[in-house]
């Protein structure tokens, strides 16, 4: 090969090669001297409150079903809680994202939240709120009376503080249909546990359950049925004389019904007053 064109070859790879060298080296110092990014300045807490809100009222185009993005609204709501701890808007931030969860069906998380807030803010005007809330928590799991109750019991605890606590209150007043309800499935779970013991012929422990229900639950409706199948019991037990008095006791105060009917027939003749004859149906 002709020393000219082997020079010419080698001169123009080389060439390349510094080229390509001082490119990279500009990028390199280039890279090295950019500014650190500035971190992202937060908004103000009524500005992401209002972001919140936003973001939990978009609807679907049919305005049946909410699709705001409730996952960013919570972020959103955290993001308050997070840098303007002290502010209102971070007190209403936590019941927003409590009620996030409730909407969800996500009723331990919306309970942790509800039950917070009453225990970090106790004199605030929403603690009444909160305690409902917390109530309809474990009342979303309440089970069927032949089921567990515990659910039922705490959900019953929430609404005693509440009437307790807050009586004038619009929520303690919305919330005695749900303690009424709540206790006549606690006495209706007591009542199948003695009917159980009362067909197990274990009549001293259905007698212990029945004047539990007679009890505890006074006035709710159970109180003939259970009088008349704790007269059962005692009259299973040998106890007549107790027995009788129970019956008695239902034909002065529920005559005309079929259980003062079944009283009377439980009763030795001509012990029924006659004033005490149950009207016929």
């Amino acid at each position: 090969m002709a020393r000219g064109v082997w020079f010419r070859r080698n001169f123009s790879v080389r060439r390349g090669l510094r080229v390509f060298g001082v490119g990279a080296l500009a990028a390199l110092v280039s890279a090295c001297a950019t500014t650190p990014t500035e971190p992202e300045e937060v908004p103000a807490a009524e500005v992401l409150y209002q972001r919140g809100l936003t973001q939990m009222e978009n609807k679907s185009i049919l305005w049946v079903f909410p699709s705001g993005d409730q996952a960013k609204a919570i972020e959103t709501y955290q993001q308050i809680i997070d840098n303007y701890p002290y502010s209102e808007y971070a007190v209403m931030a936590e019941l927003k994202i409590a009620d996030t969860y409730f909407e969800q069906g996500k009723y331990d998380e919306a309970l942790s939240y509800y039950r917070d807030f009453s225990e970090l803010h106790p004199q605030h005007e929403s603690v009444p709120y909160t305690l409902k809330r917390a109530a309809q928590c474990h009342y979303k799991q309440s089970k069927a009376p032949d089921r567990d109750q515990t659910a039922t019991v705490e959900s019953l605890k929430y609404l005693d503080q509440l009437i307790t606590r807050h009586p004038h209150s619009s929520e303690a007043q919305e919330a005695e249909e749900m303690w009424k309800e709540l206790r006549i499935k606690l006495a209706q779970h007591d009542m199948q546990i003695a009917d159980y013991y009362m067909n197990e012929e274990e009549f001293q422990s259905a007698a212990d359950r029945y004047r539990t229900v007679l009890n505890r639950y006074p006035g709710l409706g159970l109180d003939a049925e259970a009088l008349y199948k704790l007269g059962v019991c005692y009259t299973e037990m040998n106890l007549d004389d107790e027995a009788h008095k129970i019956f008695e006791v239902i034909l002065q105060n529920y005559r005309g019904t079929d259980v003062a009917a079944a009283a009377a027939d439980r009763l030795p003749e001509g012990e029924t007053p006659t004033d005490q004859i149950p009207s016929a149906n």
